[in-house]
């Protein structure tokens, strides 16, 4: 499994692994212990995490969720300090550390509670998805 099989759907809380597409929308089932299946629509939003990006004020102006969230799991190993009733500045002290160059005024404190909250669904369900592949070191 990777970020292109992970999602998540407007208006509903937590990620969705994408089991298989239908006709009229995408047949997903939630990353919790629960399991619960669902068929989203095309009148739901449905995001693929590898398509999203946290704005920053590179050349490049976003940095994409993935290896945001690598790079959280190589600084903290699950114990990130913070959770969704930690302060605005806490937050944003976290993500500095984490991702220096973000755009704060772009990046609002919720955004940050969602990367949170995502990097700790991911990393109980599927913490494969957060380690870096041989590939990825030879680029790197």
């Amino acid at each position: 499994m990777n970020f292109k099989d992970i999602a998540t759907v407007a208006g509903k809380p937590g990620l969705y692994k994408v089991l298989k597409p239908t006709r009229s929308g995408v047949v997903l089932e939630s990353m919790d212990e629960k399991k619960a299946k669902l068929v989203a629509g095309m009148a739901q939003r449905v995001s693929i995490l590898s398509d999203i990006s946290i704005y920053t004020l590179t050349e490049e102006g976003a940095e994409p969720l993935e290896s945001v969230m690598k790079k959280i799991e190589a600084e903290y190993k699950g114990d990130t300090g913070v959770d969704s009733t930690s302060s605005d500045a806490e937050l944003r002290a976290f993500l500095k550390s984490v991702l220096p160059d973000f755009d704060d005024a772009r990046v609002y404190t919720s955004d940050i509670k969602k990367l949170v909250a995502w990097y700790k669904i991911i990393r109980a369900s599927t913490p494969e998805v957060l380690e870096e592949s041989a590939e990825e070191e030879k680029e790197a």
